[in-house]
C-alpha cells in the first residue's frame, strides 16, 4: 500500500493538537477520519474534502467507538494509523481533587484510548498491519506536584501501551508512545483544563503559585504542534517505528532527569536490592 492511501483515525480532532494532526495528514495525501464530540466544529474547521470523514466520538463511550470505527471502515475500507489524542487536564493537589474529577480524568486519558483501540484492533489484525500512536506527556515519564490525577492517567496509558506492544506485534501492528513537553495547544484553556476547588489551607500558597504558572503558560508554550504533526507523519512511514518518541527539548530534559534519578535510586540501595533471594535460589 502506498503511503498516500493510508487511512489515519484521529481522536480529539476538534481542537488543539488534533487539528494540526488532521491538517498535516490531509496535506500529506492521506485519508483521515477526524473524530470528536462536536462534529459541527470539526466540519467547520476543515470544510469539505473527499479524503476526510468527520465522525462523532466521545472516547469514554464504547458504543461511540464501535460506531466510529465502523463508519471509518465503511467509508475507507481500512484503518492504518490510530492516533489516540483526545485529552483533558485536571490540575490540583490530590486531596483537593474530588473522586469524580479523578474518575473523569482517567476515563478520558486512559480508558478512552483503550475503548477506541479495542474497536480498532480487529480491523488491524485482519489487515495484519497497523500503527497505534498514543499521545502521553512528560507527566507520563515523571510525576509532578499539582499533577497527581493527570500523571496517574498518563502513567497508566504508558503501562498499557508498553504491554500492548508485544501482544499485537506478531500481527504486524506497531505501537508508539509520544511524550510531548509543553506545546502551544488548548490543553490549558478553560475548555480543557479544570482545577480543584481550594479546600485545605495547608496547600495555600503553593496551590495559587502552581495554578498561576499554568495559566501564565497558556498560549506561550514553546512547542509547535505543526512540527509534532510532521514528526508523526515521518515516524508512521518508518519500517520500524519507535516504540517511544520524546517530543520537545523540555520533554528530553524530563526523560534524562528520570533516567538519572532511577540510576541514583538503584545504586543507593543496590546491595540491599540484590540480597533479596532465598539462600537456596
Amino acid at each position: 500500500m502506498t503511503n498516500h492511501k493510508k487511512v489515519w483515525f484521529i481522536t480529539g480532532a476538534g481542537r488543539g493538537m488534533g487539528v494540526e494532526f488532521v491538517k498535516v495528514a490531509l496535506a500529506a495525501g492521506y485519508k483521515v477520519v477526524a473524530t470528536g464530540r462536536y462534529t459541527e466544529k470539526i466540519a467547520k474547521v476543515f470544510g469539505d474534502n473527499e479524503n476526510l470523514l468527520v465522525v462523532k466520538l466521545d472516547v469514554t463511550s464504547p458504543a461511540d467507538a464501535e460506531a466510529a470505527v465502523k463508519a471509518a471502515v465503511d467509508k475507507f475500507g481500512r484503518i492504518d494509523v490510530l492516533v489516540n489524542n483526545a485529552a483533558n487536564f485536571f490540575g490540583g493537589y490530590f486531596e483537593e481533587l474530588t473522586p469524580d474529577q479523578i474518575d473523569v480524568q482517567l476515563k478520558t486519558a486512559l480508558i478512552g484510548p483503550m475503548n477506541v483501540t479495542r474497536k480498532v484492533l480487529p480491523v488491524m489484525r485482519k489487515q495484519r498491519s497497523g500503527h497505534i500512536i498514543s499521545i502521553s506527556s512528560g507527566a507520563g515519564l515523571s510525576g509532578f506536584e499539582f499533577n497527581s490525577a493527570y500523571a496517574a492517567s498518563k502513567f497508566g496509558l504508558e503501562g498499557w501501551m508498553e504491554s500492548l506492544q508485544p501482544e499485537v506485534s506478531p500481527f504486524g501492528i506497531h505501537t508508539t508512545i509520544v511524550n510531548p513537553g509543553m506545546f502551544r495547544t488548548e490543553l490549558l484553556t478553560k475548555e480543557s483544563a479544570t482545577y480543584a476547588v481550594p479546600l485545605i489551607e495547608d496547600y495555600s500558597g503553593r496551590r495559587e503559585s502552581n495554578q498561576d504558572a499554568y495559566n501564565g503558560q497558556n498560549g506561550k508554550q514553546a512547542g509547535d504542534p505543526v512540527k509534532l504533526a510532521e514528526a508523526l507523519i515521518k515516524i508512521a512511514n518508518e519500517e520500524q517505528p519507535p516504540r517511544r518518541f520524546i517530543a520537545g527539548a523540555d520533554a528530553v530534559g524530563i526523560a534524562e532527569q528520570k533516567i538519572a534519578d532511577l540510576k541514583a535510586q538503584i545504586n543507593a540501595y543496590r546491595d540491599i536490592s540484590t540480597s533479596m533471594a532465598h539462600e537456596d535460589a
